[in-house]
């Protein structure tokens, strides 16, 4: 995890991806394909609402592997396409604050180099939580390209 003093609530994690930044964005934003590689191994997406644009939300359902059924939903604050998303983060159901995810899809080596910023994690144990689920999301998108 990269934290630093400065950003001490931040969550950074990175992955190359074997396809050009339009596919891969396609790949983040369209619920059917969301559906077919959205989250770590063992996690399976059963359902994905997206409304692509600023002040549009979004709403994720995660099956976990103990069966158990996880919501993520959160609000579009940039939509720059194919370039860069910033939205809010919430697990479903929370009483707290939301948190920040951006992500940048950038052309790099015939493909994309995708970064996650996730900030405003203050606790330690869900900035590892995030991290492993971050690491094991680029890890089935991937896939998705392989």
């Amino acid at each position: 995890m990269m934290t630093d003093q400065s950003h001490p609530h931040r969550v950074v994690v990175r992955r190359h991806i074997q396809a050009q930044p339009a596919r891969v964005f396609a790949a983040w934003t369209e619920p059917q394909q969301l559906l077919t590689w959205w989250g770590p191994a063992g996690v399976v997406c059963t359902h994905a609402e997206v409304d692509l644009q600023v002040g549009g939300s979004f709403r994720l359902a995660n099956k976990m592997p103990d069966g158990s059924l996880i919501w993520i939903s959160g609000t579009y604050e940039e939509v720059t396409p194919p370039e860069r998303l910033r939205h809010t983060w919430l697990v479903e159901p929370s009483s707290g604050n939301p948190s920040s995810v951006t992500v940048t899809f950038e052309a790099s080596k015939g493909g994309t180099e995708v970064v996650i910023t996730h900030d405003k994690v203050i606790d330690a144990g869900e900035r590892a939580e995030h991290r492993g689920g971050w690491v094991g999301c680029l890890e089935e998108l991937a896939n998705l390209f392989d």
